[in-house]
């Protein structure tokens, strides 16, 4: 259950969290167009920092752009909101979920004359694959649901219909036992989890698929720029699941998931079966980096 924080900023106001609501014919609750963003605050040794807020909000509002809707607040007025909303909550530590939603109004698929509405909640959250995921790795199953094509959906967008295939991939996996699902793209190569990011290191070499069909990770984008800055080699490439399987280490990037190893993939052990030195060093640099002990990437950071 998510953990009840005391307000939510809703379309400029903060409303007391029970009373966040909307109508029961919203528009995207019947038809699927609407956006949201993962951002997370951390608490550092100079006080809570959001993590690269600035990317979010542009990805948040790029998603309205790709959809073709235009949003009723300027990009400056919801980061300003994102900080505001962890102080009237009185968090040190949060996960940050901005939203953008149509309203009620006109039914049928149409949604011009609907109006726009937005909102901010926070809550504590923590390792959203879990604690024992985080340190010793997770169980993947290759999912019988394919991902998104790029000629289907808009997958550089982060809209809330999208996910309806990862709820479908994720419910298979875990009923299956399993802690995640890897999808395939329509071509049979790797793209990602239901929420994931997907990186694979073999011959020293980290690799990690192109952003052809996948959502543009800013989790993603942060480590490999801080494995480039440690002077590892990165690469984005196209790879099959039995290159996956015999792949000396591998992992997962999300705001949510954070740096999370793989052990297993369809009853496979992904090198050890735990987390690889690669894995680990690139895990322990993440976290310097988002509680801002790394000073080349302090600037990444939004102090509150």
């Amino acid at each position: 259950m998510v953990e009840e924080s005391k307000y939510i900023w809703m379309d400029g106001e903060f409303v007391p969290w029970a009373d966040a609501k909307i109508h029961i014919l919203t528009h995207t609750l019947h038809y699927g167009l609407g956006a949201f963003e993962g951002i997370r605050c951390y608490k550092t040794s100079r006080g809570s920092a959001i993590f690269r807020l600035h990317e979010h909000n542009e990805r948040f509002f790029h998603s309205a752009l790709i959809a073709g809707i235009k949003l009723p607040f300027p990009k400056e007025e919801i980061a300003s909101a994102c900080i505001e909303t962890i102080k009237v909550n009185e968090l040190d530590e949060c996960y940050i979920r901005p939203l953008w939603h149509i309203g009620a109004g006109e039914m049928g698929i149409n949604n011009k004359n609907n109006p726009v509405h937005m909102s901010i909640a926070v809550w504590p959250w923590g390792a959203y694959l879990g604690d024992e995921g985080l340190q010793n790795g997770v169980r993947l199953k290759v999912s019988s649901i394919t991902r998104h094509h790029v000629n289907i959906t808009m997958t550089k967008a982060k809209l809330c219909g999208n996910y309806v295939n990862s709820q479908l991939a994720k419910a298979e996996a875990i009923e299956l036992g399993y802690d995640e699902a890897l999808m395939l793209d329509s071509a049979g190569y790797v793209a990602e989890c239901t929420g994931e990011n997907v990186f694979i290191v073999r011959d020293d070499l980290i690799k990690t698929p192109p952003l052809s069909s996948i959502l543009e990770g800013i989790t993603r984008d942060s480590v490999m720029k801080i494995a480039a800055d440690q002077g590892m080699r990165v690469r984005e490439e196209l790879f099959t699941r039995d290159h996956l399987y015999t792949s000396d280490e591998a992992f997962l990037t999300g705001t949510a998931a954070e740096l999370t190893p793989i052990r297993e993939v369809d009853n496979r052990l992904v090198g050890e079966g735990k987390p690889g030195p690669t894995t680990t060093e690139l895990q322990k640099l993440f976290f310097e980096v988002v509680q801002g002990e790394y000073p080349k990437f302090t600037g990444w950071l939004t102090y509150i």
